[in-house]
């Protein structure tokens, strides 16, 4: 009986929490500026991508062609105290919609409080795929089926999402020593990764997994493994206005979301269609970047605790080791247990 007790006070703070939640997104939408808005253009069917982004122009071409070239129907995107021409850049993509913001983006949640009004708004039955501009999603058969072709799939053996590993990529030497062309796929200038260790336990009350590891772990998080980043999320969704993100992608409301996904192979055991999503954060660029962000101090829930890593990263540290591995295609890190076809074959 107490355990009964205690699953229903459980599921119903966590439905207090999802509304109040949404309700914050909903009065967040005060601190969005349209600045073009063209999702009168959406339709029934196609794949919707929601993004904030704050001073990414060099990034936004790739990023705009791989999700196109994957399918992404319309691109609705928040530019938070933009000022290196991304807004412009976007302002001209015939299927991209545009808000601004200068509002604190750790206030509100990391930009998920935008997103979260925004898919309230546009994303209602929609498969709604959330990525940051460092983010390039890769999933079995990504080359020759597209995202309409993996959604159909989904909806017909019932899921609602799937599950990615965030898999940071290096480069071979000091961080911020090579250089990469403007419109250019970051991929080649960051071919490694590192294909294990990594470990994940369920956490209660919202079922979420906690998924950690690999390479900014391993360099930066030595001592202190559970200061590590979080790796699994959620991506993308077959969206309802009862949704929520609570921490980024990582963690979504209703808590049965998060069973969606038990994590990679390597980790759960368990042959899942899963994908992965290649973190591209390292770039030349990443230590003027960081210097920067620990100076704003938008980023973490307590930017004090993590003035070390940033103070590490301006160090240039070489993230390659013995141990690494150079990045081919999905069909590799399927073989290393990072990804899965599933029953999609």
């Amino acid at each position: 009986m107490t355990g009964g007790v205690s699953g229903l006070w459980a599921s119903y703070r966590m439905r207090l929490k999802r509304r109040r939640l949404l309700l914050r997104s909903i009065r967040s939408r005060r601190q969005l500026t349209e600045v073009t808005d063209r999702t009168e253009a959406i339709r029934p069917g196609q794949v919707l991508a929601f993004t904030v982004l704050r001073n990414e122009v060099q990034r936004l071409p790739f990023f705009l062609e791989h999700y196109r070239r994957l399918g992404v129907g319309h691109f609705l995107m928040v530019a938070n105290d933009c000022t290196d021409g991304s807004i412009e850049y976007l302002s001209d993509q015939p299927d991209v919609s545009l808000w601004t913001s200068d509002a604190s983006y750790k206030s509100a949640r990391f930009g998920v409080d935008w997103l979260t009004w925004l898919q309230f708004r546009h994303g209602h039955g929609a498969w709604c795929l959330t990525v940051d501009v460092d983010e390039i999603l890769i999933y079995p058969h990504h080359e020759d089926r597209d995202l309409v072709a993996l959604t159909q799939h989904l909806d017909r053996v019932g899921a609602q999402a799937l599950g990615a590993l965030m898999l940071d990529l290096y480069p071979k030497g000091p961080l911020g020593s090579d250089t990469v062309d403007v419109d250019g796929n970051p991929i080649d200038a960051l071919p490694w990764f590192d294909a294990q260790p990594y470990r994940a336990v369920r956490q209660q009350p919202m079922q979420n997994l906690w998924l950690q590891g690999g390479a900014r772990e391993r360099v930066f998080f030595p001592k202190n493994p559970s200061r590590g980043p979080t790796l699994n999320k959620l991506p993308l969704v077959k969206w309802s206005r009862r949704f929520a993100y609570a921490n980024s992608t990582h963690t979504i409301l209703p808590p049965r979301l998060n069973m969606e996904w038990a994590g990679p192979p390597a980790v759960s055991g368990k042959d899942q269609l899963s994908g992965v999503l290649l973190h591209t954060k390292f770039l030349p660029s990443v230590i003027a970047r960081s210097e920067e962000e620990k100076a704003r101090r938008e980023h973490f829930g307590q930017p004090d605790q993590f003035d070390a890593y940033y103070d590490a990263v301006g160090e240039a540290p070489d993230l390659w080791h013995a141990d690494s591995c150079r990045y081919e295609n999905w069909q590799q890190l399927e073989k290393l247990g990072l990804m899965s076809s599933g029953d999609w074959t």
